[in-house]
């Protein structure tokens, strides 16, 4: 029993040794920093409400073909009518055989230029800074895990070394690249018989805008059906999944305007007018602020109202979105943003003109670190959020508060003027 009593005291001791070592250090490290600062900065608060919503379009979805589908368009790239957006090859050496004839079209293309052109120190040099140039922007972009060019920045590399040897090959001469550019012309045209049947173009029957999602809301969502929605309705449509469509290779965006549905609390209507613009802030794959055209308020339900904004900005760039989480932002205020924290309420004596007595009065501001001293600087309260001010400069002189300003957060004892020692 004593052997308990011996080990509970010794755990006991060294709690109490490792608590006043913690708060040795805490106060040695307090001595050695006595004040601690942030930088003041432009900033916009907001008032805002968090809606979840959906993107409505005028779409009409490509049909899928039979084969290996292979889509030439980008994602948000203009296509005109006729244009092809997509080729579907019959089997593997289609494909393989389309490759080819691409490949033997650069190939003759460059080899027209060689032909053109004449040799000389000066092109060579010229040739051997556009190969350097594409190695560079090719390494550029593997570095950085960029590959969204990468398919154009490998050509580029190919395209380049093949001119050169084309044009300052070693013992080419003029006739020799004419009789290797008639039959490399002469393979393109019989390998494009042959494949002619074993590759089909899928072609865009109107003029729009490309894009690989089909997510089946492309019939049930669109800028005529939008207007007839419920607030149940779009909840409907929020909630449930879309069927995916499989027989959809991509879409044609047909329509200039796009469309974002959602429910906001019917408050909202104080602030809103049908025909007027509205800020709405989109986040994740599309961070931006749009300012969009109120086209509809209501109907409304459970104290919620379905509300319709549209916009002609954007639209290649929001080809991928569907459902989305957005702000709409009601009214902002702007100033100089600093931590609660540095807010102070000072007081100071000042001589009435009038009756020459000493008055005391109070000002709110904050300590400035310039040059090594504490300076005060008084200013304006516009707005507060969670942790904390926004605020503004209450004069325009040079001892205004501006962006910038090292702002201290934490001290003891400041006053005006005050020399700090670090």
């Amino acid at each position: 029993m004593k052997q308990g009593k011996s080990l509970i005291t010794f755990v006991m001791v060294a709690l109490a040794a490792a608590l006043a070592i913690y708060f040795g250090v805490y106060a040695a490290n307090s001595l050695r920093d006595p004040f601690t600062t942030t930088f003041a900065y432009a900033y916009t608060a907001y008032d805002s409400v968090e809606a979840d919503g959906l993107l409505v379009r005028q779409e009409e979805v490509l049909s899928a073909q039979a084969g290996i589908v292979d889509v030439t368009c980008g994602e948000g790239e203009k296509v005109g009518v006729g244009q092809t957006v997509a080729l579907v090859y019959r089997d593997t050496q289609a494909q393989a055989d389309q490759a080819q004839l691409e490949a033997l079209a650069m190939e003759i293309n460059l080899l027209q230029e060689a032909v053109s052109e004449g040799s000389g120190v000066e092109g060579t040099a010229r040739l051997d800074e556009e190969v350097l140039q594409a190695l560079v922007e090719l390494r550029s972009s593997a570095a950085l895990g960029d590959y969204g060019e990468l398919e154009e920045q490998v050509l580029a590399v190919k395209s380049g070394v093949l001119k050169r040897g084309y044009t300052y090959g070693d013992g080419t001469t003029s006739q020799q690249l004419s009789q290797r550019l008639k039959e490399l012309r002469e393979e393109y045209r019989t390998l494009g018989a042959q494949t002619a049947s074993a590759t089909t173009a899928v072609k865009a029957q109107k003029a729009g805008t490309f894009s690989t999602l089909v997510d089946g809301y492309e019939s049930t969502l669109t800028p005529q059906t939008v207007f007839q929605l419920t607030p149940d309705s779009l909840t409907a449509l929020l909630e449930g999944d879309a069927v995916q469509d499989s027989q959809g290779l991509g879409k044609l965006i047909t329509s200039d305007r796009w469309y974002f549905v959602c429910l906001l609390p019917q408050t909202v209507e104080e602030e809103l007018r049908e025909g007027e613009t509205a800020q709405i802030r989109f986040s994740g794959d599309f961070t931006q602020d749009v300012d969009m055209e109120v086209e509809q308020l209501g109907p409304t339900q459970d104290g919620m109202i379905l509300t319709v904004f549209s916009s002609d900005r954007y639209l290649s760039r929001t080809t991928l979105l569907r459902r989305q989480t957005a702000e709409l932002l009601l009214e902002s205020w702007s100033g100089l943003r600093i931590p609660k924290q540095a807010l102070r309420m000072e007081k100071y004596t000042y001589e009435d003109e009038e009756t020459d007595q000493t008055l005391e009065g109070s000002r709110l501001g904050v300590y400035v670190l310039m040059g090594g001293r504490a300076e005060f600087k008084e200013v304006e309260l516009v707005t507060e959020g969670s942790d904390y001010y926004v605020v503004r400069a209450a004069d325009n002189s040079s001892r205004a508060l501006r962006a910038g300003d090292e702002v201290i957060v934490q001290a003891t004892g400041l006053y005006d003027g005050q020399l700090l020692e670090f």
